[in-house]
């Protein structure tokens, strides 16, 4: 697709990905690093930080670069499978949606209930989401992905609700030479890269897919660049990344099951959708220490987004534009003294944003074509937080913070204010409210206590977290509402959760419950308003066991409840849904995988057999209408043919189950993202 904003054209990635070939050959090679199973865990996310994972009084998962590599994600999901409590269902091609301690959240904010983040700070800007914005992260060639479960810690503000999703960009030390080649079903290729030298990592990737539906496939670049080194008494640390998606997307297919008919399966209703979608961002980070007891972090930013795509999910299919630009800091000290460790820290965000959104064809006199809206909004974040860690015994700890935070738009209408329709019009869609500017503020805060052995952790936290409205549910209106009266949501949550580690056993258990207030959302009459309340509760848990030098298993569970809990008037909705499921939430989710290990036996061959499974779901507040689930058999190989050399294959779908990757309900009909069948993928990396 050729389709941009005005005067916002995206760089291509593809030109330089020779070059980088060209010169990751001639870099000097670095010391080869490995990971041990046995070293300890080490979080960043919970505060900015080397942080001993396993004394965490909060729910984690951490999936690391050999894990990473392993599941060669085509798709953020394949790789999010592993973590329990979370699922990322797909649509099509890159796009997704993020369910954490939460059903499926859909609607134009909704993704203002997680963070997604490269070292800590957000792939995109508060109160500018995108259901979609994992595509932006160059989840490949990471260096950890951490996931942090439940109202976040308080160097994270709002969005961090339901919990957080941080992409570590690979460490210099840690980036390998080489080049690798992948191919499979479906004209599926993948050519990616990486090299570093002293104090500078080079990674990139380009891939290309033909789709499955007819009319569908895409084309994405993603490159990185890291920085590591000491000036003076400094750490530097730093990455640039940027990404480009062109995509031709298939839309929902209709009908009662309509995924088990192969014909039907590969229809797309959507032949003219398409997504593009650009992203750059990058950060210098400076910390220096003094006494071994003290610590400061200085961390500017910047970050830039633009996307195009065709809203092929509503029947007039207008074309949306949006972009946004920012600057930020993120600062922080940390300091020691005796029993006690204080963390303080100053945040700022300046953001600059713009969204447009046309119909070219006329539909209806309520859906016109023309200018549906035209606005800009500027929007400045600020915030402080303190945390304290206060060990009360070597084995007892109390854990507590809080964290002030405000945001401020500043919103100008840039189309005329009002309808966007004729007069004649009895119920125009679309609404543009006069410029304005709007603030909020809140807090977030947490205490947890925690006990502590040589193997066992054993924590309780009470947390809150908030989220602020999103740009787009204060200034996109519908149906003649003239001001969106729209507060924060906030959430309260318990959790009590017990992890061990001992003999090549491990477990992790968590059970939460929490309560969202003044939940954003859609009424009958299209009005976006607040006051819904929600309750969330579920228990979830992680395994991993070494049954011997060659086989283990690990796998991941959870069983969660998501209910309305107050009488409103949700849109699709009829009569009252309190003491309802949530649409879009399965009681339970999770995956199991058996590795076998050869290379104890002088055979250079592993292989990972992997089962998941989303039980059945509703797909509309009223439980009416239903997702059956599904049950998936996938297969990962590695096969090192010369210490330069390794083969690999990931299989997925293996037994070519009819399924979709997402259900739902709308228009008076069922829709479906396809599930993918059999697929292959082959590939083959060389170390230089």
């Amino acid at each position: 697709m050729t389709a941009h904003l005005k005067g916002y054209k995206p760089c291509s990635l593809m030109w330089g990905l020779p070059l980088f070939l060209a010169a990751t050959s001639s870099v000097l090679l670095a010391e080869e690093t490995g990971s041990s199973s046995t070293l300890e865990t080490v979080i960043v996310t919970a505060s900015r930080t080397d942080q001993v994972a396993d004394q965490l009084p909060s729910a984690w998962v951490a999936l690391d670069e050999e894990t990473i590599a392993l599941v060669a994600a085509q798709h953020s999901n394949q790789l999010f499978n592993r973590v329990s409590g979370a699922w990322v269902s797909r649509g099509n091609g890159q796009e997704s949606l993020i369910s954490l301690r939460s059903p499926v959240l859909t609607g134009a904010g909704s993704c203002g209930a997680f963070i997604t983040a490269q070292d800590g700070i957000s792939l995109r800007a508060p109160g500018f989401c995108n259901v979609n914005q994992l595509f932006d992260a160059n989840l490949l060639q990471a260096g950890a992905v951490e996931v942090l479960k439940g109202p976040a810690a308080v160097v994270f503000g709002s969005n961090a609700l339901h919990g957080i999703i941080n992409v570590i960009t690979r460490p210099v030390a840690s980036t390998p030479n080489q080049v690798s080649v992948e191919a499979g079903s479906r004209d599926y290729y993948r050519l990616s890269a990486s090299g570093a030298t002293q104090t500078v990592a080079v990674s990139a990737q380009t891939s290309r897919y033909g789709g499955y539906q007819a009319d569908s496939g895409y084309t994405q670049h993603k490159a990185t660049i890291r920085l590591d080194r000491e000036w003076n008494e400094w750490l530097i640390d730093g990455a640039l990344e940027a990404s480009e998606l062109d995509q031709e997307t298939a839309g929902y297919i209709q009908g009662f099951e309509a995924y088990k008919d192969k014909a039907a399966s590969k229809e797309n209703p959507n032949p003219e959708a398409y997504r593009d979608a650009w992203s750059a961002r990058g950060h210098l980070g400076f910390s220096r220490s003094w006494n071994d007891d003290s610590e400061v972090t200085i961390r500017p930013y910047w970050r830039s987004n633009a996307m195009t795509f065709l809203q092929h999910f509503v029947p007039w299919q207008p074309t949306e534009e949006n972009r946004h630009h920012s600057v930020g800091i993120q600062t922080s000290a940390k300091l020691t003294r005796d029993d006690f460790r204080w963390l303080m820290g100053v945040d700022y965000d300046q953001t600059t944003g713009k969204l447009i959104e046309t119909q070219s064809a006329f539909f209806s006199p309520n859906q016109p074509d023309g200018i549906h809206y035209d606005y800009d909004v500027d929007a400045r974040t600020a915030a402080t937080f303190v945390h304290l860690n206060w060990s009360l015994h070597p084995q007892w700890s109390v854990d507590a913070g809080l964290r002030l935070e405000e945001t401020r738009y500043d919103y100008t209408n840039r189309a005329e204010d009002g309808a966007a329709c004729a007069p004649t019009a009895s119920a125009c869609r679309f609404y543009r409210p006069t410029s304005s500017k709007d603030s909020f503020a809140d807090w977030t805060g947490n205490v947890a206590l925690s006990h502590h052995t040589d193997e066992t952790t054993v924590y309780g936290r009470l947390a809150r977290g908030f989220r602020v409205p999103q740009a787009n549910e204060l200034y996109r209106l519908q149906s003649g509402q003239t001001v969106a009266e729209i507060d924060a949501e906030t959430g309260n949550s318990i959790e009590l959760g017990l992890r061990s580690r001992s003999n090549g056993f491990s477990y992790d258990l968590a059970g939460y419950w929490m309560t969202k207030r003044d939940v954003i959302f859609q009424d009958r009459d299209r009005y976006n308003v607040s006051g819904a309340q929600t309750t969330h509760r579920g228990i979830e848990g992680s395994v991993q066991w070494q049954l011997s030098q060659i086989w283990s298993i690990a796998g991941n569970a959870s069983y969660a409840r998501h209910r309305y809990d107050s009488d409103i008037q949700l849109l699709g909705s009829r009569g009252s849904i309190e003491g309802n499921d949530i649409d879009t939430a399965p009681k339970h989710f999770g995956s199991v995988q058996l590795r076998a290990d050869f290379s104890a036996r002088g055979i250079p061959v592993s292989a990972e057999a992997e089962w998941l499974w989303v039980a059945k779901y509703w797909v509309d507040p009223n439980n009416e209408n239903e997702y059956r689930g599904h049950e998936l058999l996938n297969l990962r190989a590695r096969w090192a043919l010369s210490p330069t050399t390794t083969l690999t294959l990931v299989a997925t779908n293996l037994l070519d189950e009819g399924y979709a990757e997402r259900a739902d309900y709308g228009f008076g009909n069922y829709r479906y993202f396809v599930g993918e069948p059999r697929s292959a993928v082959v590939g083959i990396t060389f170390a230089l």
